[in-house]
């Protein structure tokens, strides 16, 4: 069995595990959560002021509410084992139609994102171990008081500048493409600055090493050194943490969307808890958990692909 293979069979085995426990847990957490659920939903469905016991006795008979909790876990598993994930108990929409609509706003905004973290941060990285002095001292400098700012703080700060004094750019919104350049910038500023520490780290242990300083010596150019000792050696740690940064990012932009109204999962999962949306919860988590896995089985491959050893082994 290849490499490759086996880093795809161990995933998919993963994958497996994540959908199981993230259903129970899921499951278990909406449950012990304090308050009447049929009465959430009843105000979810149709406002506070109509919410009364009647209406979430209605509620309540309606989704079964009142059975034992494992008739309606083994129900639930039941449904995750045929990739049926329900419909939303507020809003009657099939589960998956709605988590598909989020999860490609929130997956198009972190794409984003990171593009534009790697665009800023690798450049200066490779620069910073490069050059040294000056420039790598005040680069890391840079880097920690950025990585040290909130993510909020920071979109506030965009959002009133560029939006609100100078009017370049909707302060809100997703219809159209100049809604996209404030929130991405919101989370591109911090990734940034990780990433530009990275690789300054990454490219400057390659550069310490004896093959590269070899180079060097038999007369090089240095622009020949970056392109074929560097920038293959330091990929791979890079590519790892940009994998990570991914994964932060799908699963944890709930504040910036909700700072710029953006309709994401994250967004999207908070209002499933307050209106105690049981298969939206359920649905958002073991999505979550599934691009957690599908998204480390890519970068393994692509690490695979960028460092020979690893097939080797």
């Amino acid at each position: 069995m290849g490499a490759l293979t086996r880093v795809l069979a161990g995933r998919l085995a993963q994958a497996v595990m994540v959908a199981l426990l993230v259903g129970i847990a899921s499951f278990a957490i909406v449950e012990m959560l304090p308050g009447d659920q049929a009465f959430r939903i009843a105000a979810a469905r149709y406002g506070e002021d109509l919410a009364s016991a009647r209406a979430a006795a209605t509620v309540r008979a309606e989704l079964g509410l009142d059975r034992p909790w494992p008739a309606r876990l083994a129900v639930w598993l039941g449904q995750i084992a045929t990739l049926d994930l329900g419909v939303s108990l507020v809003s009657g929409e099939d589960v998956i139609e709605e988590l598909s609509l989020q999860l490609g706003a929130t997956v198009g905004l972190s794409l984003l994102a990171l593009g534009l973290s790697a665009l800023v941060g690798v450049p200066l990285g490779i620069a910073m171990a490069m050059r040294g002095g000056a420039l790598d001292a005040a680069g890391l400098v840079v880097a920690a008081a950025l990585r040290a700012t909130p993510a909020y703080l920071i979109g506030l700060g965009l959002m009133l500048l560029i939006a609100v004094q100078w009017g370049l750019l909707p302060a809100a919104g997703y219809d159209n493409a100049a809604a996209w350049p404030l929130p991405a910038a919101t989370l591109a500023i911090g990734l940034a600055a990780m990433s530009m520490r990275v690789t300054r780290e990454a490219a400057a242990r390659v550069l310490a090493r004896a093959d590269t300083h070899f180079a060097r010596t038999k007369g090089l150019a240095e622009g020949a050194v970056l392109r074929r000792h560097v920038l293959r050696n330091a990929a791979v740690p890079v590519v790892a943490y940009m994998g990570v940064q991914l994964v932060w990012l799908v699963e944890g932009v709930v504040v910036v969307e909700s700072l710029f109204a953006w309709p994401g999962i994250g967004h999207a999962l908070v209002h499933a808890v307050v209106a105690r949306d049981v298969p939206m919860i359920q649905g958002t988590a073991l999505a979550m958990g599934l691009i957690f896995v599908a998204l480390n089985a890519a970068v393994d491959a692509l690490c695979l692909a960028l460092d020979p050893r690893g097939r080797r082994e």
